[in-house]
C-alpha cells in the first residue's frame, strides 16, 4: 500500500470538520482535490473509511479505528518535524566540548556566555580536562568537539584551524627577566622553568633544537595544567612559558607575561571533531561564534 501523508491530513480534517466544505478549507485545496484524496486513501486500503449523505458525512466502523491511528501518526510526525525545526533554528540543543583545562577557566567560559546570551535555550556541557584527554574524547566520539594544540597521527577526526599564538614568557613583577628589553629562550632557561608533563615540554624541546642551539629545558618543576604552574609562579617557585589566551588567568595572578624570542615558538589550535560524523546545528553554530569570538581577540601581545 502506497499511502500518502496528503491522504492521511485529507482524512483526519474531513473527520474533524465533518464535512469536505470545511475540511477542504483547512487544507487550502479545492473541494474536489479533498475529495480525490479519500478516494485514493479507500482504493488504496481497499475499504470503506466514509459513510457520505446529501446532509452530512460519518465514518464506517473500519474509518473510526483507522481514525485514531492516522491522528497518532500524524501527531507523533508533527512532533518530530517540529522537534528539527527547533534544533534548525536554535530553539533547543545541547552542545558537549572537551577543553584543556587552562582554556576551560580562561577563553571558552567567556566564549559560553556570549553564545548563551545569542541562544538562551541550547546547553552547553563543557568538560575541563588534560589536553591530550581532551583530544581523545572527540577521537572516540564523547563529545561534539574538543579544542587542543596541533598532533601528528590523529585518525577519524577532522582538525578545524582556530588560532596560532607565540610562547610568552610568564613571571612575577619584578622580576629579573622584567628588566630585559627583548627576552628570549635562553633569558627564561638561566631561572627555574616549570613546565606542563607530557608532549607539552616534549614537543617544545624539539622546536627549540630544530630553530636554535639552546639545550633543551631541563624543568624544575613538572606539572599537570598550567594553572598550578602559574600558582607556582606566583608563589616565587620559578617562572614558566605559556599563550596570549591565557592572559586573563595571568592577570588574576599578579603575573606579567611577556613574548619569547630567539626563537618565537608558536603553537596553533585546533577545533577537532569526528571523522564522517555532522555536527548538530546547535554545535554548528557555536563552532561559528567561537571563530567569530577568537577573531576578535588581540590577545595582548
Amino acid at each position: 500500500m502506497d499511502v500518502t501523508l496528503r491522504q492521511l491530513r485529507a482524512f483526519v480534517a474531513l473527520a474533524r470538520t465533518g464535512g469536505f466544505t470545511r475540511a477542504a478549507e483547512s487544507l487550502h485545496i479545492t473541494q474536489s482535490a479533498l475529495s480525490g484524496l479519500i478516494k485514493e486513501l479507500e482504493t488504496q486500503l481497499g475499504v470503506r473509511l466514509v459513510d457520505r449523505s446529501t446532509r452530512r458525512i460519518q465514518l464506517s466502523e473500519v474509518g473510526r479505528e483507522f481514525h485514531s491511528v492516522a491522528t497518532r501518526v500524524l501527531r507523533d510526525l508533527d512532533g518530530a518535524l517540529d522537534n528539527i525545526d527547533n534544533l534548525k533554528r536554535l530553539r533547543r540543543g545541547i552542545v558537549r566540548i572537551a577543553a584543556p583545562q587552562l582554556m576551560a577557566s580562561t577563553l571558552i567560559p567567556e566564549v559560553i556566555a556570549g553564545f548563551r546570551q545569542a541562544h538562551p535555550d541550547i546547553q552547553i556541557h563543557l568538560m575541563d580536562c588534560a589536553v591530550e584527554s581532551a583530544i581523545a574524547q572527540a577521537v572516540r566520539g564523547e563529545v561534539d568537539i574538543s579544542i587542543g594544540p596541533s598532533r601528528e597521527g590523529l585518525s577519524d577526526v577532522v582538525a578545524d584551524p582556530l588560532f596560532d599564538l607565540p610562547f610568552m614568557a610568564v613571571f612575577p613583577p619584578g622580576h629579573p627577566l622584567d628588566s630585559l628589553k627583548r627576552i628570549g629562550w635562553a633569558d627564561l632557561m638561566r631561572h627555574p622553568v616549570i613546565v606542563l608533563q607530557g608532549q607539552f615540554t616534549d614537543q617544545l624541546a624539539i622546536d627549540l633544537q630544530k630553530q636554535s642551539s639552546i639545550t633543551p629545558v631541563r624543568p624544575s618543576h613538572e606539572v599537570t595544567f598550567m594553572s598550578t604552574a602559574l600558582s607556582m609562579v606566583n608563589a616565587g617557585l620559578g617562572v614558566t612559558a605559556g599563550l596570549p589566551y591565557a592572559q586573563h588567568l595571568v592577570d588574576l595572578y599578579g603575573l606579567r607575561m611577556r613574548l619569547l624570542h630567539d626563537p618565537e615558538i608558536r603553537r596553533q589550535f585546533f577545533i577537532y571533531s569526528r571523522q564522517h560524523a555532522s555536527l548538530s546545528p546547535a554545535a554548528e553554530a557555536f563552532v561559528q561564534y567561537l571563530h567569530e569570538h577568537v577573531g576578535q581577540r588581540e590577545w595582548g601581545i
